[in-house]
């Protein structure tokens, strides 16, 4: 595994602030500040430390007040860039980062929900549930209630990934559909079962992380809540890597059609699989032996394959750019033609930050595969 190519593309992405869109508060750059905390664990480098911390400090006003959010949107894609302010809270103590998650928080309160309990991913999105939305809010939250050492969320997190696993999961392969609509209203939708058309990697991968991360912040004492979490996890891993590609380890865009026309091994998706897999390696979630082999293979072959030089510059390849469910009719219809659609871009910020989140758990489970790890 080329760790020093991989290095070297990591050094210059985190040179300064540059990549980032700062006149957005958006989730895409919200996880590569997440990434970079994560990797300032693994290696103990202040300039990932100091990135994360600038980048809230760029948002978070001396009054605590974030700039661009818009709460009234109650979009949960505004709620992940909160666990950078977390970290930044938690590095300097400063109350303007707290002031600010709790404005986060806020929303959370009154999120819109559907009847069954989930929240709704967007003010413009009514009744619906999308998989990315359990890696927006959910970890979030969790940080928050070890955080304060409160537990009083706890039931409500653990039963938003219970609904999603009874409404969205496909008995037949074991994926989970993109999205779902309970009202069973919208276009895209089965009439029947209010699901979306398809397995889409990406959705998957913010799945998986979410469960994982949720786990990790959990009090390890709370058995009963993180039991089920940890079987829903197991299943989702087996059924997605049945699927990936014998060669790389990666696996596809639409992950049960690997022998369709035009189908591709996307980056983005394939690295929070091995994100995911290390770190629960590394917790005890799953069996070692069995699962981090895959990973490995994922992260060695996106290194290899992703990771190439243009123009006598590193890029990172081979990411969807972008993939969602409507609001108009015909737009974004979650057709397979759609999602191949979709464009494969260069140095996308997500694709980035999942390949920095899988190499950070890569390099913790190394450094503590002989010492102390999270135990349940």
């Amino acid at each position: 595994m080329d760790t020093q190519k991989l290095q070297s593309y990591i050094d210059d992405f985190y040179r300064d602030l540059g990549r980032l869109n700062l006149d957005r508060w958006n989730y895409a750059d919200g996880c590569v500040a997440v990434a970079a905390t994560q990797l300032y664990e693994a290696t103990g480098d202040k300039k990932y430390r100091d990135y994360a911390i600038a980048y809230a400090d760029s948002f978070v006003s001396p009054e605590g007040i974030i700039r661009d959010y818009k709460p009234e949107e109650y979009r949960l894609d505004d709620v992940l860039p909160g666990r950078a302010l977390i970290f930044a809270y938690k590095e300097t103590g400063e109350k303007r980062y707290m002031a600010a998650v709790e404005r986060l928080l806020k929303q959370l309160e009154t999120q819109p929900r559907t009847l069954s309990g989930n929240y709704w991913h967007k003010q413009i999105y009514p009744n619906q549930v999308w998989l990315d939305g359990l890696y927006m809010a959910q970890p979030f939250r969790m940080e928050m209630e070890a955080l304060t050492g409160d537990t009083s969320q706890y039931l409500d997190i653990c039963e938003q990934f219970e609904r999603v696993r009874k409404y969205m999961r496909d008995e037949k392969t074991g994926l989970y559909y993109h999205g779902y609509d309970e009202s069973r209203s919208i276009f895209w939708a089965d009439p029947v079962t209010g699901r979306s058309k398809n397995f889409w990697l990406r959705a998957m991968g913010w799945y998986i992380m979410a469960l994982v991360d949720t786990i990790e912040a959990m009090d390890r004492h709370v058995y009963d809540y993180m039991r089920p979490m940890q079987d829903t996890l197991r299943d989702a891993l087996r059924s997605m890597l049945a699927f990936a590609d014998p060669e790389t380890g990666l696996l596809y865009q639409l992950i049960n059609m690997p022998e369709l026309d035009g189908n591709y091994l996307e980056t983005s998706g394939s690295a929070m699989t091995a994100a995911a897999i290390f770190k629960a390696c590394r917790m005890g979630l799953i069996l070692e032996e069995k699962y981090r082999p895959a990973a490995e293979k994922i992260l060695s072959s996106l290194i290899d394959l992703r990771v190439v030089e243009k123009d006598g510059k590193l890029k990172l390849t081979g990411t969807c750019a972008v993939a969602g469910l409507g609001p108009d009719v015909g737009r974004r219809d979650g057709t397979v033609g759609y999602y191949l659609s979709e464009p494969v871009v260069d140095d996308d910020v997500k694709g980035a930050a999942a390949l920095f989140m899988a190499y950070a758990q890569y390099l913790k489970l190394k450094k503590w595969e002989d010492g102390e790890r999270w135990k349940a």
